[in-house]
C-alpha cells in the first residue's frame, strides 16, 4: 500500500530542495494534500482488473463491440507527468460481454498506475484476453504528454497514438480496417 508518511516526507524534501518554505501558509499542508492525491490517482497499483471483467453476460453474437473516447489520465514513468486523453476498445465476442462500464473500469485500473502509454495499450488488450476470452481484442489510445507540453521540446497538441492487437485482430485485416471505419478514421 501508499505509505503516506514517506510520501509526505519527500515532497518536504522536494519543496526545500527548490528552495521553498514548507512552513508558509500556502504550502503548509501541501505534502498531506499530495499523500492523500497520490493515494487517489496511484490506487490502479492495487487493483485487479479482472474483477471488472469477471462478470459476463452470454450471448450469441460475435459482432465487434466498441467503447470509445474513454477519457483517462495517467502518470508517465520517466518525468513523473501527466499525461491524458482518450481510449478506444473493440473486441468480438465468444459466447459473452461484459457491461459497458467495465471497459471503463479495466482503463482506470491500468491508467491509476506510473506508467507508459505503450505499456497501458497492451495491459488493457491483455486484461481483455485473459478475463473474457474473446476471440480477439484492439485498443487504441490517442493521448497528450505534458513532458512533451511543458518541458523539453514543448509541443502542445501532440498526441501519441498506440495500438495493441490481440487474437483475430493480430490475423484478420479486414477487422482492423473496420475499426478504423466505425471510429471514423482511415486505417
Amino acid at each position: 500500500m501508499i505509505d503516506q508518511d514517506k510520501i509526505e516526507q519527500a515532497v518536504r524534501l522536494l519543496l526545500e530542495g527548490i528552495g521553498e518554505d514548507v512552513e508558509r501558509e500556502g504550502l503548509k499542508d501541501t505534502p498531506n494534500r499530495i499523500a492523500r492525491m497520490y493515494e487517489e490517482i496511484y490506487g490502479g497499483m492495487y487493483e485487479d482488473a479482472g474483477e471488472h471483467l469477471a462478470k459476463t453476460f452470454s450471448v450469441d453474437s460475435s459482432e465487434m463491440v466498441i467503447e470509445k473516447d474513454i477519457t483517462f489520465y495517467s502518470t508517465c514513468e520517466h518525468h513523473l507527468m501527466p499525461f491524458y486523453g482518450k481510449a478506444h476498445i473493440a473486441y468480438i465476442p465468444d459466447g459473452k460481454v461484459v457491461g459497458l462500464s467495465k471497459l471503463a473500469r479495466t482503463v482506470e485500473v491500468f491508467a491509476r498506475r506510473l506508467q507508459i502509454q505503450e505499456q497501458l495499450t497492451g495491459q488493457i488488450a491483455d486484461a481483455l484476453m485473459e478475463h473474457m476470452q474473446p476471440k480477439g481484442a484492439m485498443v487504441m489510445i490517442e493521448a497528450e504528454h505534458m513532458c512533451m507540453t511543458m518541458r523539453g521540446i514543448k509541443k502542445p497538441g501532440s498526441q501519441t497514438v498506440t495500438l495493441a492487437r490481440r487474437g483475430v485482430f493480430e490475423t484478420d485485416p479486414a477487422l482492423e480496417e473496420r475499426f478504423f471505419r466505425m471510429m471514423g478514421r482511415q486505417s
